[in-house]
């Protein structure tokens, strides 16, 4: 059945047997109640398994949900369930080490594992004629893993768990603030006391054994839920799981987790000293309740009132009067329980006692002006829309059942759940306000930069007491691994069975003659959710910017703006409007085009074209909104020198293009550029840009021929425009005459005092342009072995082999306009010099040598059978189709690539490498700590240039 969304269920909870697998529950579909039809088995190890038939394209989504998390650690070993995350992707006993990404790239398939507090999730999309091969690979490190754990794999899987900690927390702006809070907020020895990740002395503490037994206690089948989703036969696929997992022995009894709620007497003031922010951050938290909890959902709409969009009252009584760049509230729930949260950015210089009075001020303002049935009601339909819009996709089904018989042991649950948001009432969010907000204690901490001590909300006052704290005993001494014996070869890999057929969606193509421009439509319709989404884009967008240099970052600007007030509705306003329709209309920019993007429910799609015809044609560029707008993006620019990445990438275009070049500046501008737009300039932008400019419209979904007709009529009332663009400069030495001469072996270095990790940008500027069936596409299969997957030489050299990084990639891209080659990733500060030695040698050995026949094959295979995920969602098929119209290709050109793909052979690919990966012109930027690897940089023969990383 095609419909993603049904008509729910005819329950049947009869206890039928099946094979080894008894049948619990059948969801089919038959009632007039949103749900996902599914089937629920048990076998007698006490796996349960979830199967839900969807045939609308020819993929399946597995995912294997074990019901542990970070909340079954303990003081002294935070991180064990991340980190085993981690360990379950490095092989079990018939699974060699560093096969599992391969196997399941090369089947063309996509596939990723998360840990929270409360469960941890291992998920793979891939072909359907590839599913016996997943559950083999599933149930494999299910139930043969630990003899695999080998103490190598153990040591790089701890120095990677340790980047990543680095690059998503440690060195980054804010990236602490949320274990501070935490910490403060819970008792001693609560297991949400700390982050997923862990501590580092935690990481740095734990041995091999202990891991072995976390994977003992939490990881037996009875423990877990597997959940297979898309275009399946239910009956073989049944078959197969208990086959794979049948013999797998049942763990240790787990029983549901219990901590007594939070409880807080006084406000907690506590400070975070962060390195990388420039501006001060007001945290502050208060306990509320777990997820499912009945209160959940009115807590829920209350945190949107008080700080969930424009017209809420933090953003309405801080960042629209310009006392802040940011405040929002929020209530996330997990297991165990809830933190209602705020956060506010204030205008630099303004103390968080300010700050503090204001969020203050704002929760009084819920109980003095009265909560508004309207805010209640535009808020049940909003949620009602969203949960629609998460069942687009297979994996969005799968995720949304595992998740349900996770959390509440009824994978059936999301017409309750939709119900739990859409009958919430008044009352209940004014009972929520006055139970959980009005006038209780929180923890409220102060990010405060370095030196800007003085900012904070308060001296610190409290201090975590370790009085009372006992570890928990979870049973660790006394566990054994018991292996499965099975009656077949579990050393054989299945093989798959034949290739799915993929099939390119069905294209309408339209044309529209307007005032003496061509409107260019194209369409592919779909109608699995009732639902319709369109972009229509004109040209324009930064490469306009190239008119006058000094204004880099005006189209940025411009769209935001566009985003603000019309004549008819304020910003918040159409924010409401939105909201109550369940609909998404957003103006953004690109590199060469300026776009509109909508999303609908069908039934609503009258109403957000009203919308988008405001926001198309009556925008309001005022003077106070733009004034707003332009402080927020200065503040953003000066933040953003303090995070490694975004000066990496900004250094790294610099260096290649060259300040005279649009493509040589950052998209959001500069603080020197910004400052030098003004009103008029985004006026002028409107007047000059928006219009019949080579228009372009793709849609996707439940249409008809009347919404066409809505769109083309909307669009025809636009007058052509054709304004001037400066052409672009190329430098065709792969060099920047303005920072130094290519002949010589130069570092181009931003240096960032006590930087956790060093940012590597290696590329250049090729001569290739887009082409889909040309040289442009081939050195993208070239490349793939090198850089382009997780299996690729780079990667496996400095992550998996060293564990320097937590990713490293290289790639071409492409447009009209330019091209470049570039290997980025985020290197641990110490490994610098060595990581570039390693870098460079695998890129002239690549040159030199070439692909050897093994990694052919693997490109092949993988490249090929990944068309199946690429036409499943609404967004997919807009930009599929968006590319076909800018590129002017007809949907053959994918058959014209599998051509490609099929015929290219090992000298095609070993010319190509020759070409193109050609270390000797390739500009190396290296942001971090580089004044401490200076000597040994120039003992590799290198000048090191230092770049400004403020400009």
């Amino acid at each position: 059945m095609k419909n993603c969304i049904v008509l729910l269920l005819a329950l049947c909870t009869t206890s039928l047997l099946y094979g080894q697998a008894r049948l619990i529950k059948q969801v089919d579909g038959k009632e007039k109640k949103i749900s996902i039809p599914f089937s629920q088995y048990e076998l007698p190890n006490g796996l349960t398994v979830l199967l839900h038939e969807d045939h609308s394209d020819p993929i399946v989504h597995v995912d294997v949900t074990y019901h542990v998390g970070s909340a079954r650690e303990e003081i002294g070993k935070s991180g064990f369930a991340h980190f085993f995350e981690h360990m379950m992707f490095q092989g079990s006993d018939n699974v060699a080490d560093e096969q599992h990404f391969k196997i399941i790239t090369e089947s063309g398939g996509t596939l990723n594992g998360t840990t929270n507090r409360d469960r941890t999730n291992y998920f793979e999309t891939v072909p359907a004629n590839q599913l016996e091969k997943m559950l083999w690979l599933e149930a494999d490190r299910m139930g043969f893993l630990l003899d695999a754990v080998t103490q190598k794999k153990f040591e790089v899987q701890r120095a990677t768990v340790k980047n990543e900690r680095g690059q998503n927390y440690d060195n980054r702006p804010y990236g602490l603030a949320g274990e501070v809070s935490a910490k403060n907020l819970y008792p001693y020895g609560h297991p949400y006391s700390w982050l997923t990740i862990g501590y580092v002395e935690d990481l740095n503490r734990v041995d091999v054994n202990d891991l072995k037994n976390f994977f003992l206690r939490w990881y037996g089948p009875n423990n877990a839920v597997i959940t297979i989703g898309g275009d399946i036969n239910k009956e073989q696929t049944l078959k197969w799981v208990e086959k794979y997992f049948g013999s797998i022995p049942r763990g240790p009894e787990v029983t549901p987790a219990n901590v007594p709620p939070v409880q807080m007497t006084t406000d907690r003031y506590v400070n975070l000293i962060d390195n990388y922010a420039k501006i001060p951050m007001l945290v502050m938290t208060l306990p509320t309740v777990p997820t499912y909890h009945p209160d959940e959902p009115a807590l829920d709409c209350l945190a949107e009132i008080l700080g969930g969009g424009k017209s809420s009252i933090l953003y309405q009584n801080i960042v629209k009067t310009q006392k802040g760049l940011m405040a929002s509230a929020s209530n996330p729930a997990s297991e165990l329980a809830g933190e209602f949260t705020i956060r506010i950015m204030p205008k630099p210089g303004t103390p968080l006692t300010e700050m503090v009075k204001e969020a203050r001020e704002a929760i009084a303002q819920l109980a003095k002006d009265g909560i508004k049935q309207k805010d209640v009601d535009r808020y049940r339909k909003s949620r009602e829309a969203s949960m629609i819009y998460r069942l687009e996709s297979v994996s969005g089904k799968v995720s949304q059942l595992a998740s349900y018989y996770t959390f509440t042991g009824n994978a059936d649950y999301i017409a309750n759940d939709i119900s739990r948001y859409t009958n919430i009432t008044l009352d209940d969010v004014v009972r929520v306000y006055k139970k959980y907000i009005e006038n209780k204690p929180m923890v409220i901490l102060s990010v405060l930069p370095q030196g800007k001590e003085a900012l904070q909300a308060a001296e610190p006052n409290y201090e975590v007491s370790e009085e009372g704290y006992q570890a928990p005993d979870y049973g660790y001494a006394s566990l054994k691994y018991n292996k499965a014996k099975d009656n077949f070869d579990r050393s054989k890999q299945p093989k798959a069975s034949e290739p799915v057929s993929v099939n390119v969606p069905e294209v309408e193509q339209y044309s529209k003659k307007v005032k003496g421009s061509e409107i260019k439509m194209m369409a592919s319709y779909a109608n699995e959710i009732p639902v319709v989404a369109f972009r229509i884009s004109i040209k324009g967008g930064r490469q306009v910017e190239q008119n006058d240099l000094t204004k880099v970052g005006l189209s940025s600007l411009f769209s935001s703006m566009m985003n603000e007030d019309t004549k008819k509705y304020s910003a918040e306003e159409i924010a409401d409007l939105l909201d109550e329709i369940g609909s998404f209309v957003s103006i953004s920019t690109s590199f060469d085009r300026i776009s509109f993007t909508v999303r609908s429910l069908k039934k609503n799609l009258a109403q957000t074209l009203d919308i988008l015809n405001e926001r198309m044609f009556n925008p309001v560029f005022n003077e106070e909104t733009f004034n707003r707008i332009k402080n927020q993006r200065l503040e953003s620019i000066k933040n953003s020198k303090t995070q490694a990445r975004s000066v990496a990438n900004d250094a790294y275009d610099k260096v290649n293009y060259g300040a005279y070049s649009v493509l040589g500046n950052p998209e959001e501008g500069t603080e020197l550029s910004v400052k030098s737009i003004t009103l008029d300039d985004i006026k002028d932008y409107y007047n000059t840009w928006i219009g019949l400019n080579d228009m372009q419209i793709v849609m996707v979904g439940d249409y008809d021929k009347d919404t066409k007709d809505q769109i083309f009529n909307m669009v025809s009332k636009l007058d052509p425009v054709d304004p001037h663009i400066e052409p672009l400069p190329h430098n065709k030495k792969m060099g920047n005459p303005t920072l130094g001469n290519p002949g010589r072996k130069i570092i181009y270095a931003v240096n960032i005092p006590k930087a956790a990790q060093t940012e590597f940008r290696v590329g250049y500027v090729t001569d290739l342009h887009y082409d889909a069936t040309g040289e442009y596409y081939k050195t993208n299969l070239m490349n793939y072995p090198l850089g382009g997957a997780f299996n690729s030489r780079l990667n496996l050299n400095l992550r998996e082999d060293k564990g320097w990084t937590y990713g490293a990639r290289s790639y071409f891209s492409a447009d009209e306009h330019t091209g470049n080659y570039t290997f980025s990733s985020g290197i641990k500060e110490a490994a610098t010099v060595d990581a570039l030695k390693e870098v460079l040698k695998e890129l002239e050995q690549y040159q030199k040598e070439g692909v050897d026949k093994e990694e052919i094959a693997f490109m092949k295979s993988a490249v090929s059978q990944s068309d199946a995920r690429k036409y499943e969602t609404a967004f997919q098929k807009i930009g599929f189709l968006s590319n076909m119209l800018n590129y002017g290709l007809e949907t053959s050109y994918v058959k014209e690539q599998n051509k490609l793909l099929n015929d290219i052979t090992k000298a095609d690919l070993d010319n190509l490498a020759r070409k193109w990966i050609t270390p000797e012109r390739m500009n190396i930027i290296l942001v971090g700590d580089i004044e401490k690897h200076k000597e040994e940089l120039k003992k590799m023969g290198y000048e090191i240039m230092m770049v400004d990383g403020n400009e």
